[in-house]
């Protein structure tokens, strides 16, 4: 034990000696600590190129692999291809063995935030849906990913146009496996549910129960409705927390208190988690 209490002390004078070394093995540590850095890449649709960012595990894989639809607020910045909130998930995602790709449906347009636009170019059920399928062609053709294990996630605008494309009726027409299952963060259910929604791959909704932006109401009336008629259809709706809840320092409204936030989106970790592992 003396031994290695001196051999520390030796360290620590030796850093305060030579300050170069002291910088050398902070950088040192720092890149063996970097987060990951995702790559480009470029998937063909019908009119025009899908821009994406892609995380991939280290190795061969085949691994399972998550499709993560952003917001109307977009993928990226000027700065960042991938926003904090995506790339957080896309690292956490990534830590349990998966691939993600995200798509920028925006970007790839030339289009900036959507959020306060009224006449949206980019419609969730119909340029979104295509998206979502020339993603899903592009990872079944990448040999390191499991064919049968490609999931969904999506936030917000991203979440509306991944319950438009779990539907039945937008099933692809290739022979390969459907998605394996769909996770959709605050979306907005009024529509879906006045059409009867209902899905084809197993499905869960989560949502603020003081959610001003989206419709939990709605949200829960389209879940039950589909009971019956639809594969696996599940909403949690987490008490106290409000839009936009899963995203780490988030500006947050005075109605709504920071702990039930902070307690939604740790639950929200670990109910993620638990459905992609089903």
């Amino acid at each position: 034990m003396l031994g290695l209490q001196s051999k520390a002390r030796r360290f620590r004078q030796l850093l305060r000696q030579t300050p170069m070394t002291a910088l050398f093995l902070t950088l040192l540590m720092s890149a063996a600590h970097a987060a990951p850095a995702p790559q480009p890449v470029e998937i063909p649709l019908a009119s025009g190129v899908l821009h994406a960012q892609l995380y991939k595990p280290e190795g061969k894989g085949p691994f399972p692999a998550v499709i993560a639809l952003h917001g109307c607020g977009g993928l990226g910045s000027h700065s960042d291809p991938v926003l904090p909130r995506y790339r957080e998930w896309a690292e956490r995602l990534l830590k349990a063995g998966n691939a993600v790709l995200l798509p920028d449906s925006y970007g790839s347009r030339e289009l900036g935030p959507q959020c306060r636009v009224k006449e949206m170019h980019v419609k969730a059920r119909r340029e979104r849906v295509a998206d979502i399928a020339a993603a899903r062609a592009w990872l079944m053709q990448q040999p390191f990913v499991a064919r049968d294990r490609v999931s969904l996630i999506g936030w917000t605008n991203g979440a509306s146009a991944l319950l438009w494309a779990v539907r039945p009726q937008s099933a692809g027409r290739d022979p390969g496996p459907d998605f394996r299952a769909a996770i959709a963060f605050d979306p907005d259910c009024r529509i879906s549910a006045g059409l009867g929604w209902s899905t084809r791959v197993p499905t869960l909704v989560l949502i603020g129960a003081d959610d001003e932006v989206s419709s939990p109401p709605a949200c829960r009336q389209m879940v039950d409705g589909a009971r019956g008629r639809s594969a696996l259809a599940r909403i949690v709706v987490y008490p106290g927390a409000d839009h936009d809840f899963d995203r780490a320092g988030a500006p947050l409204h005075a109605a709504a208190p920071e702990h039930g936030d902070a307690e939604a989106r740790a639950a929200s970790q670990k109910d993620v988690a638990q459905w992609l592992a089903r």
